[in-house]
Formats: C-alpha cells, sequence, structure tokens
C-alpha cells in the first residue's frame, strides 16, 4: 500500500512537472517565496490588525495563531517523525525552480500547513473573509509541487495538519459562534420587517467610522427600505436639526408607528440616544457607526448586518443604566459604558482635540504619553473617604478583566457598579500608559475594586472634568451614581447568527 502511493505521488508530481501552465512561471514561484517563513500570512494579518476593526483584528489573530501552532507542530514532529528525501528535479524546468533550494526534509509541506492554517483560522473566525483567501492559499500550496521542493502528497497533508491546527485553537479559544449567549432578561420588542417603524437618527460627526465614510448610511437604507432617518446637522452649509432636536423628533414619530428608536454613531451618541428611548418608553436600535462601538460590541452586534437582523427578528433584552447626578436634582445624566474621574477624562479631552488631525489611535496613545507627563493626581472623596488617586473608573455592570480600563462585559443587566480605583502609589503613570495602549492592566498593589450600587463623588477642585462612554463634562460639586436595573429595551444580536 505504502509503494503504490509513493509510486501515484512521484507519478502525480512528474504530470504537474511536465505540463505547461500558461502564465504561472512568473507568478507561481514569486508567491511560494514570499511565503517563506509565514511573511506572507502576517503581512496580511498585520495590514488587516491595522486597517481593519475589531472583528478584522480578532480572524487576523486567530489566523495568525493558527500558522504558529501549524508551523511548530510541522517542524518539530512532521519532519522528524518521516525523513522524506526531497523530489528531484531533473523534471522541473530550470525558470520554475526556487533560486533558494529548501535543505529540511520533504514531509509535510510546512508552506502548505502555514497557508491551511491562517486561511481556516480566518474562516473560522469569519466565513466571507476565510473564502477570499481560499485562492491565495491553494496557490501557495500548488507553488511548492510547481517548484519542484515538495511531492503532491506532501502538500495534502501539510495542508491537513494547518486545518487542524486552526481547529485546535478554535478548541482552546472559542470563535464568537461559539460562545453561548449571555444570561440576560429577555425582553419585547416587535419585529421591524424592512425596518417599518424603526426611525433611524444617523449624527455624522460622531466617530471616526462616519466621519470617513457619510455615505455609511446609504447601505443602511438598502438594508431597511422601509426605515426612516433623520440626520443630524453637523456644519453650517450642512443644515439640519441638532443631536437632541433629531432624537426627540424621532422618538415622537416611532411612539406614533408603535416600533423602535434607531441611532447610528458612536457611543456618545448611544448615550443621547438610550436617554431619549429610556424616557418615551420606546426599544432602542443601535447600529454602530463609531470609532470603537463598545456598547454595540457587548450587544453581539458588530456590524450593520447585525444590527438590520437583530431588528428584522424582534430579539431584544433589557439592560441597566446608572443616573449621574450632579449638585441639583435637574442636574442629570446617563451612561451605559464607563464612567471616569482623574487623567482619563483629560486623556479623553485631549484626544478628541487631536483626532481629527492624526486619527483616533495616535491621538490616544499621544494623548496618554501627554497626561502622564504633565498630570498630577488629584484629591477626591470616595463614599466619604478621602483619598489621593490617579483616576476612578465605574462600570456599568462587571467588566472582564483585571485592569483599571477593562473593555468587555458578559452581562448588561448584572445590577451592579464596577468600580476601580488606581492610587497614587509607585509606578502608577505606568500602569495606566500600559491601559491606554493595551486596553487594560493586571491587577498591581495601586489598583482596588469593588462591586456596588451607589458611588458617591466629591471633594474635587474646581474645574475638574468627569467623562462618561466618551463624553466629558466639568463637575458640578459632587456627583451621585446609582443603578438603574433593566431600564432600557434594546436589540441585540440574534441566538446562533
Amino acid at each position: 500500500m505504502r509503494k503504490a502511493v509513493s509510486s501515484w505521488d512521484e507519478a502525480a508530481f512528474r504530470a504537474v512537472a511536465t505540463r505547461h501552465w500558461p502564465g504561472a512561471d512568473r507568478v507561481l514561484p514569486r508567491l511560494s517565496r514570499s511565503a517563506d517563513r509565514g511573511l506572507l500570512w502576517f503581512g496580511i494579518a498585520t495590514g488587516a490588525a491595522v486597517l481593519g476593526g475589531r472583528p478584522a483584528r480578532r480572524a487576523a489573530l486567530r489566523g495568525a495563531a493558527s500558522l504558529a501552532l501549524a508551523s511548530a507542530t510541522v517542524n518539530t514532529i512532521g519532519k522528524r517523525s518521516v525523513r522524506r528525501e526531497r523530489p528531484l528535479l531533473d523534471v522541473v524546468p530550470l525558470v520554475r525552480r526556487l533560486a533558494r533550494q529548501p535543505i529540511t526534509t520533504s514531509f509535510p509541506s510546512g508552506h502548505s500547513a502555514s497557508a491551511a492554517a491562517f486561511a481556516t483560522g480566518v474562516a473560522l473566525e469569519n466565513p466571507g473573509w476565510g473564502l477570499a483567501l481560499a485562492p491565495l492559499a491553494a496557490s501557495v500550496c500548488f507553488s511548492r509541487v510547481y517548484t519542484g521542493v515538495h511531492y503532491p502528497g506532501d502538500v495534502l497533508i501539510g495542508a491537513a495538519l494547518g486545518a487542524g491546527a486552526a481547529f485546535a485553537v478554535r478548541g482552546l479559544a472559542p470563535t464568537r459562534r461559539q460562545l453561548a449567549p449571555p444570561a440576560r432578561p429577555q425582553a419585547d420588542a416587535p419585529a421591524l420587517t424592512e425596518g417599518k417603524g424603526l426611525v433611524v437618527v444617523a449624527n455624522p460627526g460622531s466617530g471616526q467610522r462616519l466621519t470617513e465614510r457619510p455615505d455609511v448610511v446609504d447601505p443602511l437604507r438598502s438594508a431597511l427600505p422601509r426605515a426612516e432617518f433623520l440626520t443630524v446637522g453637523t456644519r453650517p452649509d450642512a443644515p439640519g436639526p441638532s443631536l437632541e432636536e433629531a432624537l426627540e423628533e424621532a422618538a415622537d414619530r416611532a411612539r406614533e408607528l408603535g416600533g423602535a428608536l434607531g441611532v447610528l454613531g458612536g457611543d456618545g451618541t448611544v448615550n443621547a440616544a438610550a436617554a431619549v428611548a429610556r424616557r418615551h418608553g420606546l426599544p432602542l436600535a443601535v447600529l454602530p457607526g463609531g470609532t470603537r462601538n463598545h456598547f454595540a460590541y457587548d450587544l453581539g452586534i458588530e456590524t450593520l448586518g447585525d444590527a438590520c437582523r437583530a431588528v428584522e427578528c424582534g430579539e431584544a433584552v433589557a439592560v441597566d443604566m446608572v443616573r449621574i447626578r450632579g449638585g441639583m436634582e435637574r442636574d442629570e445624566r446617563w451612561f451605559l459604558n464607563t464612567f471616569s474621574v482623574g487623567a482619563y477624562p483629560e486623556l479623553v479631552r485631549i484626544r478628541e482635540r487631536w483626532a481629527s488631525r492624526i486619527g483616533a489611535w495616535p491621538a490616544g496613545i499621544l494623548a496618554a504619553v501627554h497626561v502622564l507627563r504633565t498630570g498630577r493626581p488629584i484629591t477626591v472623596e470616595i463614599n466619604g473617604r478621602r483619598r489621593r488617586v490617579w483616576t476612578v473608573f465605574a462600570g456599568n455592570c462587571t467588566y472582564r478583566g483585571l485592569g483599571a480600563a477593562p473593555v468587555r462585559r458578559h452581562d448588561l443587566a448584572d445590577g451592579v457598579l464596577d468600580v476601580r480605583i488606581v492610587s497614587a502609589g509607585r509606578l502608577a503613570r505606568t500602569r495606566l500608559l500600559a491601559a491606554a495602549l493595551t486596553g487594560g492592566i493586571r491587577s498591581t498593589p495601586v489598583l482596588s475594586t469593588a462591586r456596588l450600587r451607589r458611588l458617591r463623588v466629591g471633594g474635587l477642585h474646581p474645574g475638574a472634568h468627569f467623562a462618561y462612554d466618551g463624553e466629558t463634562a466639568p463637575v458640578p460639586g459632587g456627583l451621585t451614581l446609582e443603578k438603574e436595573n433593566e431600564a432600557l429595551v434594546v436589540y441585540r444580536v440574534p441566538t446562533g447568527l
């Protein structure tokens, strides 16, 4: 049996070598060289991570992890277990041969394993992107036979090992589709076929995504042709209602239709829409259009397509909100994600001032460096206790991770405030910088945490600011944060999609 398989393998190799493949002589050898040491795939992963959004970064990371596991398996186990000689090059035309011939054994093909691992890993995270990469991965695999450095059997087994590595990575780190939906209370919301009854407020000035792609509303109109849209005016030459006016008008219209309020914008715009939806007793449809879209992501909504499916299916949950009360009863705000005082509000203010010129992420890094170089700790009263701190963070519901600025939640209706305080201690600046650059830091002696339903913040110096859901405002004396359980009904991505 083994002899028969080997004979077939050699015959298939000779068939490829002796056949003329139009146009391949210029392309396939170069493609094969570009995949040396995984450089082609790591280059694609880097480009996706830099230029793409969060879904692209996650797919790139899964592909790279799958490639790393496949490469380690092939080089440490595969090639040492079966020491097969490379094919003889006498039947391979000179123009096809690689300038540098590999010196390792032939079985299995490491290039094929890497190509299949990367493409399969990406496909497990996003089938569409994986399908787009499949022809490139197949071409790399074929190029190894075409250039005469592998038998077809080496390539097939290598590709199988690569795909297996991707599935092994998925077993260790489940994809979004594998994770069960968070345990949140189901809520009633109308299923709005083709968006009928949905009134959407679009804020073109909100977030990097809408600023760079003002036409993002057009595909939404196509996906939900029966929805109604109001666009917020952002420039003197583009008149329109203010955000507050548009939200009130849209809420009145949605109540008249018996539908829902929709919002397209960043977290600050979503925050304003949530307060209006709560006051009018309307379900809220969050359409991600900002730079980070934390609230939408925690609902499982990462794309406009996710949001459209949620609206049409009518699947919704009740989520908590947090009321921020100032010195006077009418001085009231709400937040859905996070609240903070100290270094972070100043960082947000500087970042927003620079973001329009250099981009959101570079502005965030430079703002963090500036604040940590020039800033000073603040003195604050926290539930009556006076402390000297760098920052006070409060999250609406429990966030994952042990950092001072965590970024993801499993449950949006757990009834608690996630309070984290970075004291003005040794190395606190360094840890704050790490949080700004990575999105979270490990537990440290200067970090204290608590789970509360109510938080009182006072004793701040005049001119101090607080940040909430990416916005900033001056502190009006003291502030009280209070949870309101299941205050808002929001559409979420349908289970199983």
